[in-house]
């Protein structure tokens, strides 16, 4: 039986949250509150989390991190904004870790909203999943919360915050969880993070992007026929400091590029820049190694609207492992990367300057760059397009989990079937037509084997998340899915991935999007 809440609109114009959203799962447990400030410390801070009782061999085993996140001035390579970020940095301070250890991490929250830290694509106990109002209460401003949880498997991961749209500002970062038994033989390593940036630019900022989106449902933003899938928007209004929430703005019109990777729009928001470690195309981060050194490259795609095509010119390389898991070892040209997947590849680095570039996939030709430097030289020019670009380019429903981590033959139990629906003339995204209501979620049952059939009934692309699990994509090949827990859905198409129940909680599923996650293509998994 369906429920009656609020809009997911209303939600967001009063920033309530169903704090009694997980159901019968919140009801039989309080959500994880947050601390207040130490009187002895700053305000804000709290002491470090306390080591787990034991000898120092089980004391040494948990990592203590602090993560403090602030408003305040960030560089993109000469050029400042204002923006949200942890402890000043962009990204956000890396963490890493061994697998077996255990992570303890104080978020002091010196921002002027309640916050919350989400750990992408870890299976994390449900109270540490950092969803405000459903599996804990957001943390208030001056206050702190400690995350702990343990760490078994290794991979590259990510963290951010999951109030609103704040990880479209800069509260994100990686999170890498090194193997003690590595397999991999290399020489170093560069982790490479993307991110799609407007905050502080011009006066824009993520939320009034959002609100300019949902404003188009009745707010006089007319849209074009093609809007549908990202299109033009007419009678846009000026980019004023008063505008009222949710009119539009030249800078937050509907993006009107289009691929054929993704089969229509690249996404729905114009983004002045786009970045590698924080930095703009015309002041890259430069990554320094010797040639005929084997790196790997960890990326990860932070972004909120867009996806990168990525490429080292001069060099092909070899996909290791994807969202954290290891498949077999496939060569390709570049790469596509939706927001929130990861991939490693290795590389054998050559003699000179090459430019890593992510090309910014159905925005016009946008791209962000890094360096890759073995010798002196000049850099190629910030508008250089390398080659492999539009060379092979490898797909993860080509790749193969390694046999140690491949899910077995198993028959599902359970096949969830769910259509991605709505709209860009109404900004109605949603799973069945259904804006996300925290108060309604899909009962599965533990240690089943589940199947979702995710149908793109619209016509934009959607890279869809789920928390607390790792699936693994089926039906698309000879031999073992790769692992994943973020899989693009193009328009018309179905996806269908297996995971087993056994991480008992309430679970989200989500386009991450961050905009089209905030409009309502939510939903949830309780068991």
């Amino acid at each position: 039986m369906r429920i009656s809440a609020p809009s997911r609109r209303a939600l967001l114009r009063t920033g309530a949250l169903a704090v009694a959203g997980a159901g019968a799962l919140a009801a039989a447990r309080p959500l994880p509150e947050p601390s207040c400030p130490t009187p002895a410390g700053a305000p804000g801070t709290a002491a470090a989390p306390p080591a787990p009782a034991g000898d120092a061999k089980s004391r040494a085993a948990t990592r203590a991190v602090r993560l403090t996140a602030v408003s305040g001035r960030a560089d993109l390579g000469g050029r400042t904004v204002s923006t949200w970020t942890y402890g000043g940095g962009l990204p956000g301070r890396e963490i890493r870790v061994t697998a077996g250890e255990t992570l303890a991490v104080t978020l002091a929250n010196h921002l002027p909203q309640p916050t919350t830290l989400h750990w992408h694509g870890l299976a994390v106990p449900n109270a540490m999943d950092g969803v405000p109002g459903l599996t804990q209460r957001a943390v208030r401003a001056g206050g702190d919360f400690v995350y702990r949880f343990p760490l078994p498997t290794p991979g590259t991961y990510w963290y951010h915050s999951h109030a609103g749209v704040q990880a479209d500002r800069g509260l994100y970062g990686a999170l890498i969880v090194e193997d003690p038994h590595e397999p991999l033989g290399y020489d170093t390593e560069w982790v490479v993070v993307l991110d799609d940036w407007l905050d502080g630019v011009g006066g824009r900022s993520p939320e009034a992007t959002l609100r300019t989106l949902l404003g188009s449902r009745g707010s006089g933003m007319n849209m074009s026929e093609d809007a549908e899938g990202g299109g033009r928007t007419r009678n846009a209004g000026r980019d004023t400091p008063g505008a009222a929430p949710g009119s539009a703005r030249p800078g937050d019109r509907p993006h009107t590029g289009r691929s054929a990777l993704l089969d229509g729009a690249g996404g729905n928001v114009t983004y002045p820049y786009h970045l590698v470690n924080g930095r703009t195309a015309d002041a890259p981060r430069v990554f320094a190694a010797r040639p005929g050194q084997r790196i790997r490259i960890r990326l990860i795609n932070a972004s909120g609207d867009t996806a990168f095509r990525v490429a080292l010119g001069g060099h092909r390389m070899t996909v290791t492992h994807t969202d954290g898991h290891p498949v077999r070892h496939t060569g390709t040209d570049a790469l596509l990367l939706a927001m929130g997947e990861r991939y490693d590849v290795l590389v054998t680095a050559g003699d000179g300057v090459f430019p890593l570039t992510a090309l910014a996939e159905g925005k016009g030709g946008a791209a962000a760059r890094a360096l890759l430097r073995t010798a002196s030289g000049a850099a190629p020019k910030a508008s250089a397009r390398p080659r492999e670009l539009d060379g092979r380019l490898v797909g993860a429903e080509e790749l193969l989990a390694e046999d140690a981590v491949a899910l077995d033959d198993r028959r599902p139990d359970r096949t969830l079937r769910l259509r991605l629906t709505g709209n860009m003339k109404k900004y109605d995204w949603a799973f069945d037509g259904k804006p996300y209501d925290p108060r309604q979620a899909h009962a599965l049952r533990a240690g089943e084997r589940v199947r979702l059939e995710l149908t793109n009934a619209t016509k934009m692309w959607h890279p869809v998340h789920l928390h607390g699990h790792v699936f693994a994509l089926t039906g698309t090949q000879d031999g073992p899915g790769a692992r994943k827990d973020t899989a693009i859905v193009l328009p018309g198409r179905t996806v269908r991935a297996d995971f087993d129940a056994e991480n008992p909680g309430v679970w989200m599923l989500h386009c991450h999007n961050a905009y089209h996650q905030e409009a309502g293509m939510m939903t949830l998994l309780r068991y």
